[in-house]
């Protein structure tokens, strides 16, 4: 059965710094990734799911969002607005 390798969007190189280069897989419980630009190659043991999700920068908050107050929305139902 062959592995399937797969691309990781966004991700940025750490040798090379070219984003959307580097490919993922897993094979027999450890996790590889290697750039298709560079010699760039990792390989991870595959460590117990308890973790949490990874940080990347969509996940991540940034300080001045912790900042801001936090607001309720309320929402108008155009029907019945009642014109004077």
């Amino acid at each position: 059965m062959a592995v399937i390798k797969r691309f990781i969007a966004g991700v940025i190189c750490p040798r090379c710094a070219e984003m959307d280069r580097i490919r993922a897989w897993e094979q027999n419980g450890i996790r590889y990734r290697e750039c298709v630009s560079c010699d760039f190659f990792e390989q991870l043991a595959i460590e117990d799911e308890a973790l949490g999700e990874l940080n990347t920068r969509v996940n991540q908050v940034r300080d001045e969002q912790k900042q801001q107050d936090v607001q309720p929305v309320r929402i108008l139902d155009p029907g019945k607005i009642h014109k004077p």
